[in-house]
């Protein structure tokens, strides 16, 4: 998505980001860092870090930012846990651009990926 929307609105990301490179985060997302950080610890479920995430991106981002932030983390992992629970396939493998930024992430590095249809 980051990918594609980046590609929509000519903004210059760098996808490492999504890995966790901090130098990454910086590159083309406003307040990157600190919404990288803030991601990193909803999807590590470590409510200390969560925490300390929390107000640092309120403190720089603002209140705004940091709602839209917990609204889309929160709205993601209901989508994931809907489309796994049903066993939606993740989009068409065979797209260019999902090729792509697959190969990008190194995304076959995880054991999950052997649940992935080869193409």
């Amino acid at each position: 998505m980051l990918r594609a929307s980046s590609l929509t609105t000519n903004t210059n990301v760098d996808l490492q980001a999504v890995k966790g490179d901090k130098n990454a985060a910086a590159v083309g997302v406003e307040y990157g860092l600190e919404l990288m950080q803030f991601a990193e610890a909803v999807a590590n479920r470590d409510n200390v870090q969560l925490s300390k995430m929390r107000q640092t991106l309120l403190a720089k981002a603002g209140e705004k930012v940091l709602v839209d932030a917990a609204g889309v983390a929160a709205n993601f992992q209901r989508m994931v846990r809907i489309a796994d629970s049903m066993g939606i396939p993740v989009d068409d493998m065979e797209q260019e651009l999902g090729q792509a930024v697959r190969a990008e992430l190194d995304l076959t590095r995880f054991a999950s990926a052997a649940n992935t249809l080869e193409i």
